[in-house]
């Protein structure tokens, strides 16, 4: 739960830059997954589901 709550913390604005960070980084571990297989793989479902956190609380926050 304490990512949760840091995530909660976040300005609408920092949760954009957060998501768009995030999304990069992603974005390069499949790449270089697909290359070479990375040590640990399971890093690419946690950070899609940090982005999805990521997503939920600037929706909460829009509205």
């Amino acid at each position: 739960m304490k990512k949760h709550e840091s995530i909660k913390n976040l300005s609408v604005s920092e949760l954009q830059q957060q998501i768009s960070d995030s999304e990069k980084t992603l974005q390069r571990l499949r790449f270089s997954h697909r290359l070479t297989p990375l040590e640990n793989p399971m890093q690419i479902r946690s950070l899609r589901k940090q982005i999805a956190r990521l997503y939920t609380t600037l929706t909460a926050k829009q509205s």
